[in-house]
């Protein structure tokens, strides 16, 4: 399986059955993690983990305080996800495979809007 990703300026394939994209929200300077899966054709979001709350970011009904991080589990199923990313804020990152996170930048150029995400051929999986 894989995961596409696309802006205006290049599209890539990652290898990927599952994938964590975490972030640092820019007000609260909290960091949010989700755990997200490929299926089919379709993103399912496994569980999400955030260290406090505030500015839109209160833990779900039924969350958890597990490891001083909020966890819910919402298993969602999305066929794109859209990721605005911005000069003025830290860079997205992508962590898979058990290898060490690193910015959405090292898979993909940003322009400063949107990056789609969406489950794509395993054999359109170019790295």
């Amino acid at each position: 399986m894989a995961v596409c990703l696309a802006t205006s300026l290049a599209t890539a394939a990652v290898a990927a059955n599952a994938f964590t994209l975490a972030w640092t929200h820019s007000i609260e300077r909290v960091r949010w993690e989700e755990a997200w899966r490929v299926e089919g054709e379709a993103l399912v979001l496994e569980r999400v983990r955030v260290r406090g709350h505030g500015a839109g970011m209160e833990p779900a009904a039924g969350a958890v305080l597990r490891d001083g991080a909020w966890e819910w589990h919402p298993r969602t199923r999305h066929a794109v996800l859209r990721l605005t990313r911005s000069a003025y804020t830290a860079d997205y990152e992508w962590c898979a495979d058990g290898e060490p996170c690193r910015p959405l930048s090292a898979l993909i150029a940003s322009d400063g809007g949107v990056t789609e995400l969406r489950a794509c051929p395993a054999g359109d999986a170019a790295r």
